[in-house]
C-alpha cells in the first residue's frame, strides 16, 4: 500500500530562495494555462487539455521573457498542468467547482515525481544540488514515488513522501462497537465509554482573538503586519494540529479494540447550516474524523458499518423499540413511554446503531431502499453503506 510520511524542511537561505523560484513558478503555470483554457472556450468554445498545455509550455520556456522558468524543475511544472487537468475533470464529472486562481497569500506546495532519495537526514530533489536537511522524526520502510514540498502560512517548510509499504494488521479482538457523534462528548461507545470533545477553537478563542485585534491595527503589508499575521497563523495552526492529533488517538484506539465498528452517516453539510452550532460542529471535525476511521479500518481488516442519517437512533428505545417523536436537542436524558427505562440520550443512541449495523450484517448485503447489492467483506476490511429508512 501507499502510506505518504510528513517532515520538517529546515532549508538554508540559498535552499529557500530556490524553494520559492518553484513556489512561484508553480503558480504562475497554473494560473497561465487556466486563464488561457477560459479565454480558449471564451472566443472558440474549445475546451483544451493536458497536452495542449504541455505543448504550449514547451514553447513558453525557450521565449526569452519566461527564461526564469528553466530554473526549476521541470518534472514540477508538467506535474502542476496534471493538477490543471484533475480540476477540470472534478469540475465537468463530479460538479465540485470550477478551478480556482491560486494565491501566493496561501499554502504553497510543488511536487516532485519523480528522481527523489533520502540519504540520512537529507532530501536529494532535482535542482538542489546538496540536499535539503529535515527533521527525520521517524523512520519509514519502503520505495519513495514521489514527494510534495509545501510551505505553511507561518514560513515552515515541509516534505511529504510518499512511499510504497506494508502494513501490520492489527490482531482480532472479536468486538463490536456502536458509536454516536456528538458536540457535549465527542465520541460515545456501546460499551458507555466517552471520549472528550476538547472545543480547541474555544480553548484559544481568546488567544486567537488577541493576535487578531493586533493585527488589525498594523498597517497591511508592513514589515510588523507580516510578523503579527505569523503570529496568528501559529495560534490557527496550534488548534489545527491539536484537533487532528485528538481525532487520530480516538480512530486508532477504536481501531485497535473493535473488530466492527457501527456509525452514524452524518449530513455534517447540512447540520452545519445551523448558526446556532455551525462552529460547534466544525470544530469537532466529524467528517474528517469518519474519512481517518474509514481508512485505518480499511487497512486493518475491520469492518466499518454506516447507518442510514434518517435512523432515529436517539428517540428510538433500545430496550422495546418505542419512539420518541418529542424529543429536544436539550433533551439529555428521557424516560420511555412503552417500557419505562429512563435513557441516556447518548448512550441509547449508541446502542441503537450498534444494533441496526449488526441487523444489516446479519441481513446481508443488500440496500433495502434501492435493493443494490454491497459488496461483501474483503481481505483489505470493508466499508458498508445501508439506507434503511425505519418506518
Amino acid at each position: 500500500m501507499y502510506k505518504s510520511y510528513k517532515y520538517k524542511l529546515l532549508p538554508n537561505a540559498e535552499q529557500q530562495l530556490l524553494l520559492n523560484k518553484h513556489f512561484g513558478c508553480i503558480r504562475f503555470v497554473y494560473n497561465h494555462f487556466l486563464n488561457e483554457r477560459i479565454e480558449e472556450y471564451k472566443e472558440n468554445k474549445n475546451t483544451l487539455n493536458y497536452y495542449h498545455n504541455s505543448k504550449s509550455l514547451t514553447g513558453l520556456k525557450k521565449q526569452e521573457e519566461y527564461s526564469w522558468l528553466k530554473e526549476v524543475n521541470s518534472q514540477s511544472l508538467q506535474d502542476s498542468l496534471k493538477n490543471l487537468e484533475t480540476a477540470y475533470k472534478n469540475f465537468f464529472k463530479f460538479k465540485k467547482g470550477f478551478p480556482k486562481f491560486k494565491s501566493k497569500k496561501h499554502k504553497n506546495s510543488f511536487s516532485v515525481p519523480q528522481s527523489v532519495k533520502v540519504e540520512g537526514n537529507y532530501l536529494n530533489i532535482p535542482k538542489f544540488k546538496n540536499g535539503i536537511k529535515f527533521i527525520k522524526h521517524r523512520d519509514f520502510k519502503g520505495d519513495i514515488r514521489s514527494c510534495t514540498i509545501s510551505k505553511t502560512t507561518t514560513n515552515e517548510y515541509f516534505v511529504s513522501l510518499l512511499v510504497e509499504t506494508t502494513h501490520k494488521i492489527l490482531p482480532k479482538t472479536g468486538k463490536t462497537v456502536g458509536i454516536d457523534l456528538g458536540l457535549k462528548d465527542f465520541v460515545i461507545t456501546s460499551d458507555g465509554k466517552k471520549y472528550k470533545n476538547n472545543r480547541y477553537t474555544k480553548t484559544y478563542s481568546r488567544k486567537l482573538k488577541v493576535a487578531q485585534q493586533h493585527l488589525s491595527k498594523k498597517q497591511k503589508d508592513s514589515n510588523r503586519y507580516q510578523k503579527q499575521r505569523i503570529k496568528v497563523a501559529r495560534v490557527h495552526k496550534k488548534i489545527t494540529n491539536s484537533r487532528l492529533d485528538n481525532l487520530h488517538k480516538v480512530s486508532t484506539d477504536l481501531i485497535k479494540n473493535y473488530d466492527v465498528i457501527c456509525i452514524e452517516d452524518l449530513n455534517v453539510k447540512g447540520m452545519i447550516k445551523n448558526h446556532k452550532l455551525s462552529k460547534h460542529i466544525a470544530d469537532a471535525s466529524w467528517g474528517k474524523f469518519v474519512e481517518i476511521l474509514t481508512y485505518k479500518a480499511e487497512w486493518n481488516e475491520r469492518e466499518l458499518v454506516k447507518i442510514d442519517r434518517f435512523f432515529p437512533s436517539s428517540k428510538a428505545c433500545n430496550n422495546c423499540g418505542y419512539i420518541n417523536q418529542n424529543l429536544k436537542l436539550s433533551d439529555r436524558e428521557w424516560t420511555c413511554n412503552g417500557c419505562g427505562k429512563i435513557n441516556d440520550r447518548d448512550f441509547n443512541a449508541a446502542k441503537n446503531i450498534l444494533s441496526e449495523g449488526l441487523k444489516l450484517i446479519s441481513a446481508g448485503t443488500v440496500d433495502y431502499r434501492r435493493g443494490d447489492e454491497i459488496r461483501p467483506p474483503h481481505s483489505g476490511g470493508t466499508v458498508r453503506e445501508t439506507s434503511k429508512v425505519l418506518d
